[in-house]
């Protein structure tokens, strides 16, 4: 199977959504597949990148960080026809998205589409929620995704949005998978944690509370600020661990300030790659008050490094955390609190069997097993729908005919 990838964002931008396309492409491949990347320009990129085709394009509106695909349908068509792709699956509603929707049209393949973001979660930041409304997201939803032959899912909570908008084709959850070696990290000696804990201060007897993420408001790192002071009154030893930049660093730093935890709280900042699963395993436990995911990969990423999780709960993460040895979910921002000292203090054992469980469900073998389910599922079912086209003059014919015998 020959596939395009269309995407407004790929590698070097740094994204769950890159990550999420490399992982699959890496899978699609070991299973014998052709997989190409249809994305933006961008001048970090390397001068050859194999089976990355980059479109002319420009920075987004209020992302500076991330760009959107301007014009080359006509090329992004001619490149796609002399691959002979057999399906396109476009990774973003806009540029390089609606790119994907007109080659697809014209070469009669199928399109699948994932749906990445919860948009309702992120118009503030376009003129301050003034100009486009959650009205605007559910009709351009809708019909982007009844314009394609089906729609992923990383969660039970975007197909339930997606239903609610009225999208009317078929739809599969599959969360994306991980590269579950690169958290598991058997190189990661005792020492190098160890030494990691050193570096931020974090004394045996300590815990280490971890956050992990994008620092922006729909992230709610807030809410986890806010409720640190009740966690010190019952766990003097907690030490809150922020890892991420992002626009709203400094409003949190003025709020732990303010709530006078700012010598038990350290903004480490972006870290390498290949450092994340250090910090996964200096943790003691991760935790997140996040409402705005629609699957979140840091949550697997702790898991498969073998970090609890206290994190406020959705259907995907009440499924994700199955057992009480990977942690507990709470329901509110209010609830984070009593729910992470009331984990501490339970003392859950490790279970390997549970988590060796949970890392096939998680991993990106599963995941790349369950898309090619899904792609083989959606041709059989758009070769249906162009049968279905076919006969429709003839069956038109038919009728024009017998009414005409009738009169």
């Amino acid at each position: 199977m020959k596939i395009g990838f269309f995407s407004d964002t790929y590698f070097p931008q740094v994204s769950g959504v890159a990550t999420s396309i490399k992982t699959l492409k890496e899978e699609l491949e070991k299973n014998g597949h052709e997989v190409y990347i249809f994305t933006t320009s961008d001048p970090n990129a390397d001068k050859f990148e194999e089976d990355v085709i980059r479109m002319p394009s420009v920075p987004f509106v209020s992302f500076k960080d991330r760009r959107i695909v301007v014009r080359g349908m006509w090329y992004a068509y001619l490149i796609s026809k002399e691959l002979e792709l057999d399906l396109i699956h476009t990774h973003t509603e806009f540029g390089a998205g609606l790119l994907g929707k007109m080659v697809g049209k014209k070469m009669k393949i199928p399109v699948i589409h994932t749906y990445h973001t919860m948009y309702e979660d992120y118009l503030h930041y376009i003129a301050k929620g003034k100009v486009l409304r959650p009205t605007h997201v559910k009709y351009y939803s809708r019909v982007f995704s009844n314009h394609s032959t089906g729609v992923v899912c990383p969660s039970e909570r975007v197909i339930e949005k997606l239903r609610s908008y009225g999208v009317f084709k078929p739809m599969r959850i599959i969360p994306t998978g991980i590269d579950i070696e690169k958290f598991k990290r058997s190189d990661i000696t005792t020492e190098m944690i160890q030494e990691t804990r050193a570096e931020l201060g974090i004394q045996q007897d300590q815990l280490m509370i971890l956050s992990l993420s994008r620092l922006s408001y729909e992230k709610n790192i807030q809410a986890i600020i806010q409720g640190f002071p009740k966690v010190l009154e019952s766990l003097p030893n907690a030490r809150l661990v922020i890892v991420g930049k992002g626009p709203y660093m400094e409003a949190l730093q003025e709020m732990a300030v303010e709530l006078g935890i700012s010598d038990y709280t350290q903004f480490v900042g972006e870290v390498a790659n290949d450092a994340v699963a250090l910090y996964y395993k200096a943790a003691d436990f991760f935790v997140s008050t996040s409402t705005s995911e629609t699957q979140g990969l840091t949550y697997t990423e702790a898991m498969a490094a073998g970090t609890p999780l206290v994190v406020e709960g959705n259907a995907y993460l009440n499924n994700l955390i199955s057992h009480p040895s990977l942690g507990e979910t709470f329901d509110s921002d209010e609830a984070f609190p009593e729910a992470l000292v009331d984990y501490v203090n339970r003392s859950i054992s490790h279970d390997e069997e549970v988590l060796k469980e949970k890392l096939f469900e998680i991993s990106a073998t599963h995941f790349g097993e369950e898309m090619i389910a899904f792609y083989q599922d959606m041709i059989d079912y758009h070769e249906q729908l162009l049968m279905q086209k076919e006969l429709e003059p003839s069956m038109e014919k038919i009728r024009v005919r017998f009414s005409s015998f009738k009169k």
